[in-house]
């Protein structure tokens, strides 16, 4: 792949608890880019949503989809290179449809959902490099009481793996530009430098053509 002008756009996927938030922290630090976070802490409906899924999933969908949307939006019109924890699709090929398919979103929520998202897609250009960060269950559930957050305690283990089936079914199908699928249960880059290191190569190879 010939070296870029200027890549603007990094994103990283993965279940929760894959460790998205700490590779952004790593990768801006290495490469000098701007993260983008999930606010998580300000989610007016993230609360209410776990205590009441049915009656709150299209509320918190469209929320997450105009946060992201937004998001999109400042990294086409600023000149820096944001590397985004967490991606527009993954809201509407993973936690949409297995909120429908669990019986917690209705048909016509989720279709008016999609097809929405459908459009502001072909508004926004995708990412020039998209990190999917692939794990195991046991590895996520380890990492996710690790890190010890309150509203995260009531998540089921079968929720964890519907949505890593998504996961994985997604990826498998993702053409909309370069993709780079990282092993999180063998490659443990919080505690390894040598980890994160064969990240970093992979990514510059793909980016730059650095090998």
């Amino acid at each position: 792949m010939a070296k870029q002008t200027k890549v603007k756009h990094i994103a990283i996927a993965g279940n929760i608890g894959a460790g998205k938030t700490t590779l952004t922290e790593m990768l801006c630090k290495h490469y000098k880019w701007h993260p983008q976070y999930e606010d998580v802490e300000h989610n007016p409906y993230l609360n209410d949503f776990y205590e009441d899924m049915p009656r709150w999933s299209f509320n918190l969908q469209i929320y997450f989809l105009n946060g992201r949307l937004k998001q999109l939006l400042e990294i086409q019109n600023g000149n820096q290179t944001v590397i985004q924890d967490r991606t527009i699709y993954e809201d509407a090929h993973i936690f949409a449809p297995n909120l429908y398919e669990m019986g917690l979103m209705t048909k016509r929520d989720f279709d008016n959902y999609f097809n929405f998202f459908e459009t502001l897609k072909s508004m926004v250009k995708p990412p020039d490099l998209l990190i999917y960060l692939q794990a195991s269950v046991p590895t996520l559930v380890a990492q996710i009481q690790k890190r010890g957050r309150e509203y995260e305690e009531n998540i089921r283990l079968d929720y964890l793996k519907r949505l890593n089936e998504y996961y994985n079914n997604w990826i498998e199908k993702y053409k909309e530009g370069p993709l780079l699928v990282i092993d999180i249960d063998k490659n443990k880059f919080p505690e390894s430098e040598e980890d994160l290191g064969e990240i970093i190569s992979k990514i510059d190879s793909q980016l730059y053509g650095l090998f």
